[in-house]
């Protein structure tokens, strides 16, 4: 079965994991880089970036302005724990919460779409609870913003975004660990 939603975001941390081949071109499909851990140069994001944009994907930094200009990306993805970056240009900004209050946080640093995450329950040893689907559905309404599922997402309970009453999904962990996930998706 096929989840139909108007956007698809991606999370990956290093350019190496995802093969964009698998993927058809879509203008549906924004890919989060998020590398917390060794950066990677500039000429290969470029280079990415480059194959992002002729298959028509967006392309989001994470917490990194001057790598976001550096490789000229989309757009700013600004995680739960950034609350310092409060940007008054017209950038494309995405951001990620964890609770009403940190969907506040995001609204007022300017984030037209936010990641809400956990909506299933994660194998995570330090990251206990989730919202479920009728607590996201209740809690995506009350906001004027985009709010997006994240967490716990795998193939057992791909089925049941389809009762999500958003228009996109995302995914982080599903992609490293299964990266045929995504040629379900599209």
């Amino acid at each position: 079965m096929f989840i139909i939603k108007s956007n698809y975001y991606l999370y990956i941390e290093n350019t190496n994991n995802i093969d964009l081949n698998y993927i058809k071109k879509n203008k549906k499909i924004c890919i989060i880089y998020r590398n917390n851990n060794i950066p990677e140069s500039i000429e290969k994001l470029n280079r990415f970036r480059k194959k992002c944009s002729a298959k028509g994907f967006k392309l989001y930094i994470s917490n990194n302005i001057k790598l976001l200009k550096s490789c000229k990306a989309d757009g700013l993805y600004l995680s739960s724990f950034n609350k310092k970056i409060h940007l008054k240009r017209n950038l494309n900004l995405i951001g990620s919460a964890h609770s009403f209050k940190e969907i506040n946080e995001k609204i007022k640093q300017g984030c037209k779409t936010i990641l809400l995450s956990r909506l299933f329950k994660t194998s995570y040893l330090d990251k206990k609870g989730h919202l479920g689907l009728v607590k996201f559905n209740l809690l995506a309404r009350k906001f004027r913003v985009t709010i997006i599922p994240l967490g716990g997402i795998n193939d057992s309970n791909l089925n049941k975004l389809n009762l999500v009453s958003t228009n996109g999904l995302a995914l982080l962990s599903a992609i490293k660990k299964k990266p045929a996930i995504t040629s379900r998706l599209f």
